[in-house]
């Protein structure tokens, strides 16, 4: 077969298939589709205005606390007041362009335009779950101060190994106590699932159509939970282990010659855990998995109106003719009680990688210079927690 600008065209006898008419993209983008994220008329109408720019705090009143005194004819009450809390929220922008040539078409017979034209709202779903990976692990970054380091330690929960019956009730209430009824959905990976669904941890849901006949569907529930399988974020590299686990690998200095069985500590690498390793230590290599338990809007989220949302543009000389069609998108995801501090931030939108870094997210809280003046939020009432599992 000929090629063209990467396009296969009719040189043998090849012919495009009708039935298969492009490669399958196998990224389903659930998160983006699920009912996480929720319409905010506080960010639409912020940023709606015609003074604002990119970024923005948000206040909310705070509740009434302290101390009562004891009535008693010879105690003086006395009186506090209620705080304003801020949240910080950014508007992320993202960008982009797809080029075909005239002679492409004109050596195929097919329209590549088109074929971009179909794809484009499929490509944005997976830009905008890209986004909110990103988003989840900046907040489970957070690492400067005493409330913000809680809410990752109480919403993370580490197995050293495969999850089992007990995890995700035991997850969700580490993070949210009696409030982990507000969790709705689980996302993990398909390694996971395959896992639980092994063990008959998760539960099929059933259709009944009109006529009362009930059926499996290809959806499933963990422990009252709508369980979404999806990419979620997987690392390989090498864990704690034990003479007797299966794989185990025993370190040996880096001046030795290793065995069979044996590893060099230098040759541990990525390590997964946090020891200090030294020889005689065992490791094995797996993956990593991070699983998500999320409540229906747990994020704010709203589509911000554009100039020019899509673009095309045409230059009739490069390349014999060619044609461009662009795609811009201004969003804001905002997690419920988590703000967006600008800490750490160099453009007018933030990059995966900035909102990846845990510096520039805080619990909501009262803004005080001093941290010990702030109040924060109650971090249970935040429905965002993570599981991170072995296998």
């Amino acid at each position: 077969m000929g090629k063209f600008d990467a396009k296969s065209f009719n040189e043998k006898n090849f012919k495009y298939s009708v039935e298969h008419p492009r490669v399958p993209n196998l990224k389903t983008s659930e998160m983006k589709k699920s009912k996480i994220l929720k319409g905010s008329q506080d960010i639409k109408d912020t940023f709606g205005a015609s003074e604002s720019t990119y970024y923005s705090r948000i206040a909310s009143k705070g509740l009434l606390d302290g101390q009562a005194v004891n009535y008693d004819g010879q105690t003086d009450i006395t009186a506090t007041n209620t705080k304003t809390y801020e949240r910080g929220v950014i508007v992320i922008g993202r960008a982009k362009a797809w080029t075909e040539k005239d002679f492409s078409e004109d050596i195929s017979g097919q329209d590549f335009m088109q074929n971009i034209a179909d794809q484009v709202a499929e490509y944005k779903d997976g830009l905008d779950q890209d986004t909110i990976l990103s988003i989840l692990k900046g907040i489970f970054s957070m690492s400067t101060g005493a409330k913000n380091k809680e809410f990752v330690e109480k919403h993370t929960t580490i197995v050293k190994g495969n999850m089992d019956s007990t995890t995700l009730n035991s997850a969700t209430n580490k993070a949210c106590g009696k409030n982990k009824k507000k969790f709705g959905m689980v996302f993990m990976d398909s390694d996971v699932q395959t896992n639980l669904e092994n063990m008959n941890l998760l539960k099929n849901l059933v259709y009944t159509d009109k006529d009362g006949v009930s059926r499996d569907i290809s959806l499933y529930s963990w422990g009252g939970k709508l369980v979404i399988v999806d990419d979620m974020p997987k690392t390989e590299g090498y864990m704690d282990a034990t003479v007797d686990t299966e794989g185990s690998l025993k370190i040996v200095a880096n001046t030795a010659t290793p065995a069979a069985g044996e590893i060099k500590l230098e040759d541990v690498t990525p390590y997964l855990d946090g020891r200090t390793l030294k020889a005689g230590d065992y490791v094995v290599f797996g993956t990593e998995y991070t699983t998500y338990a999320l409540g229906e809007g747990s994020i704010d989220y709203e589509d911000l109106p554009m100039k020019h949302p899509y673009g095309a543009s045409r230059d009739e000389a490069k390349n014999g003719g060619e044609d461009t069609l662009y795609m811009r998108q201004r969003k804001v995801f905002a997690p419920v009680g988590i703000s967006y501090e600008n800490t750490t931030h160099a453009s007018l939108s933030p990059t995966d990688a900035e909102l990846e870094n845990g510096s520039n997210w805080a619990l909501v809280n009262s803004g005080e210079t001093s941290e010990t003046d702030r109040s924060y939020i109650d971090h249970r009432a935040i429905a965002i927690c993570r599981i991170i599992s072995r296998g």
